[in-house]
């Protein structure tokens, strides 16, 4: 490891978490159309902070120094007077004179929560495709690489380059606005905000990096977005109270999920001493809040169903049966693989082992899922161990050993398949 690693280390850190509401405050200054001019210059100020951070310059606040960097490089770029015209028409008005008082202005935290509100509507133009979306959202607020938005799409990395040269060509091309819009735009393009907040909290939860199974500064970037949703007047409806519920649940299992040499605990086997109450405080708190109005969705009863592991004392004295009506509901709901396979292990907790298997082999395009997702074999093998098939378990924990890139999951599956081979020879 190099000299310079603790810093680069720190600076990494700071992208994760700082990129995206420089980005949105630049944005707000330059206009859409120039998204990429922001973009270069926060790439700009943490290069300018390697350079000198490396050599024991660290600023007692890092995060207040890249803002001042970047907003330094803005007025710079701002007073070119020859490139005013190019420039948002709301910052246009203020710039025969480049008012430094409304630069700071927009730099104040109130305006970066709202600069950040609007960049995300903006990324989620109904016009723009939903792939487009997506990546573009997951790039500019919260700092994704390509090769992460891959993974996490499960696609390809040149797929990813081309969604955002797509997605930017098209902002530039029809002058799309910073703006949080009103009425039934707002509910269309909030709902896919939602879903590329949930994309982003999921690739935390369950990283793809092969050695860093929770990625806990993804998770905490979801949530930090959906609360700037929450607590918004033209956002905070009961989806987006129920989505961050369901975030507060599931992170409060954190610290249980992996013992000390980084070995995943499942759920039957955790110590919930460790769960974060605090968390599952704050989880039921947006639950209630979420009640409010007559909409049920897709994340009530996924916040429900995670709540529901929160309420037992036990895994043992987990209510299965209750927790098997609100799958079927949420199938009925969003029918789709990964909400079967999650019923099917549902359904095996209540007795019903082989009812499972033969629902699993009920799924759609289910030998496709198999040759490329390793849920579906793991869960398989999880389901013929405990049906006394050491066999068939074998198979598809192999295939999913195959399959997984994290290396937490594949001591887990080695394991497994190491404790089948002694089965057998007994």
């Amino acid at each position: 490891m190099s000299e310079n690693a603790p810093y680069n280390q720190l600076v990494d850190h700071l992208f994760r978490h700082e990129a995206g509401k420089m980005i949105a405050v630049l944005t707000r200054l330059f206009g859409m159309h120039n998204l990429s001019m922001a973009e270069d210059v926060v790439q700009d100020a943490f290069v300018k902070a390697v350079q000198t951070w490396k050599f024991g310059n660290i600023p007692e606040n890092p995060s207040a120094w890249l803002m001042q960097v970047a907003k330094n490089k803005a007025l710079d770029i701002l007073r070119r007077k020859t490139l005013f015209d190019n420039y948002s028409s709301e910052f246009s008005k203020y710039m025969k004179e480049v008012s430094n008082e409304y630069v700071d202005q927009v730099f104040l935290d109130t305006e970066i929560a709202d600069s950040q509100l609007r960049l995300i509507f903006a990324c989620c133009h109904p016009a723009l495709k939903e792939e487009d979306q997506v990546a573009l959202t997951l790039k500019t607020i919260s700092g994704f690489g390509v090769t992460e938005i891959a993974k996490a799409l499960l696609t390809q990395e040149a797929t990813i380059q081309k969604r955002l040269y797509r997605a930017k060509q098209f902002i530039q091309k029809n002058n799309i606005q910073l703006e949080i819009p009103l009425g039934a735009e707002l509910a269309q393009r909030l709902e896919t905000v939602h879903t590329i907040l949930y994309l982003i909290f999921n690739e935390g939860y369950n990283s793809a990096k092969a050695d860093e199974l929770i990625r806990k500064d993804l998770c905490a970037e979801a949530m930090r977005l959906c609360l700037l949703l929450c607590d918004h007047n033209a956002t905070n409806i009961p989806a987006s109270y129920a989505l961050l519920s369901l975030m507060c649940f599931q992170a409060s299992r954190f610290e249980s999920r992996l013992d000390e040499n980084s070995s995943i605990i499942l759920l039957a086997q955790q110590d919930r001493s460790k769960w974060n109450h605090e968390l599952i405080k704050r989880g039921y708190y947006y639950l209630n809040f979420s009640s409010q109005g007559d909409e049920i969705t897709v994340y009530h009863i996924e916040s429900a169903i995670a709540a529901e592991h929160c309420i037992a004392a036990s895994f043992e004295e987990t209510n299965f049966e209750r927790l098997l009506c609100l799958y079927d509901l949420l199938f009925q709901m969003k029918p789709s693989p990964v909400v079967q396979i999650n019923r099917a292990v549902v359904l095996s907790y209540t007795g019903r082992t082989q009812e499972a298997i033969n629902y699993i082999f009920t799924i759609e395009d289910l030998e496709q899922l198999l040759q490329t997702q390793y849920m579906f074999n793991a869960v398989l093998g999880e389901l013929y161990t405990k049906n006394d098939e050491p066999q068939k378990a074998k198979i598809y924990f192999e295939q999913a050993l195959h399959l997984t890139q994290s290396e937490a999951e594949k001591k887990l599956l080695r394991d497994k398949i190491a404790d089948i081979k002694i089965t057998m020879l007994n």
